[in-house]
């Protein structure tokens, strides 16, 4: 018999008359048991194979669209740092998908119907590539686990998205939020601008992330699960050393005295950034704006890639000529030909 366990489940592979056969012996609990499905599927097969019984593909136990998604969350509470993320956008996924569906009949259309299942959602295109993202992982998973052979989510079916406009706070405009804001709500706007820091690393900063010793911010759970390494300038060690310590968290909602939720703070910031006259200027565009300071001061690509914690440089370099002095310059000669 040629059964073999893996993470805890018990496969068969086979060979009758020239006819490869791996299948999960589903339900088996010891190898005796995994030999003895092994046992009826070669059975089986070789009826049909002798035309005793009709050949049906159904008739073999296939994973089903339910296990995948129990093995990918499982891999993502472990893996990933978005798992709350991940559980939203499955059960709202499967609002469309059949869980009993098996997993290898999955075709393109059904891709593409779910596609414009999301749009009709109002979803964007780049949320939609989130959805599809998850599912490819999903499906590599279980052909890590042998489970199926096939990803339909592979053939590149994510909508291409337009280039990414980037937005940022004019240097003059910076001074005119901070001022725009109250004296709880300052310090995370001064943060933003001294760190390059994403609101979520912000918000859930805490005491217990800081060295005033070294002088260093240091964040082990962060997107893409990350390590963050910052030195403090004068700007942050000073902020940091005049807040007084009222929670393991940083940065506390004035209302509740807790850390802040994201609804109550984007509600707080609406407000702010309205009062700066930044009408639809994003928390991120803060992000944004120490980007391109760093490379407006000639910050090497890759230092400044570390610090934002980019995956790619190629992020870093979309800075490269945002705001450039030379290429303002360089266009101005075609002045000449108005």
């Amino acid at each position: 018999m040629s059964v073999s366990k893996r993470k805890n489940k018990w496969y068969c592979r086979f060979q009758i008359n020239g006819e490869r056969h791996h299948y999960l012996c589903d339900g088996a609990m010891s190898k005796q048991q995994a030999e003895q499905i092994e046992a009826s599927l070669k059975f089986k097969i070789m009826q049909q194979q002798n035309g005793v019984i009709p050949k049906a593909d159904n008739d073999i136990k296939r994973v089903r669209l339910k296990t995948l998604r129990e093995n990918f969350l499982k891999y993502s509470e472990i893996n990933r740092s978005v798992y709350k993320q991940d559980i939203g956008r499955l059960n709202i996924a499967f609002q469309f998908f059949d869980e009993n569906k098996y997993a290898d009949t999955l075709t393109l259309s059904d891709i593409n119907n779910f596609k414009a299942w999301l749009l009709n959602l109002k979803k964007s295109k780049k949320t939609i590539n989130l959805y599809l993202g998850i599912f490819r992982i999903m499906y590599n998973l279980a052909i890590a686990d042998e489970l199926i052979t096939k990803n339909p989510f592979s053939y590149k079916c994510e909508f291409k998205l337009e280039p990414y406009k980037l937005k940022y706070l004019a240097e003059e405009s910076q001074p005119i939020l901070i001022k725009a804001t109250p004296k709880y709500f300052r310090p995370i706007i001064i943060t933003a601008l001294n760190t390059g820091l994403r609101r979520g690393n912000i918000l859930n900063l805490k005491w217990s992330d800081i060295d005033f010793n070294f002088r260093t911010i240091e964040i082990t759970k962060n997107k893409g699960n990350k390590h963050i390494k910052l030195p403090m300038n004068d700007t942050m060690y000073k902020l940091l050393s005049k807040i007084e310590r009222k929670s393991e968290y940083i940065f506390l909602n004035p209302n509740t005295g807790k850390k802040w939720s994201d609804t109550a703070f984007e509600n707080h910031w609406h407000k702010y950034r309205k009062k700066a006259g930044l009408i639809d200027f994003k928390f991120h565009g803060l992000r944004h704006t120490v980007c391109t300071r760093l490379m407006k001061e000639n910050i090497p690509p890759a230092i400044v890639k570390e610090i934002m914690t980019h995956s790619d440089i190629k992020t870093t370099m979309q800075y490269t000529h945002v705001d450039s002095l030379d290429v303002i310059n360089a266009i101005s000669v075609l002045n000449s030909y108005n």
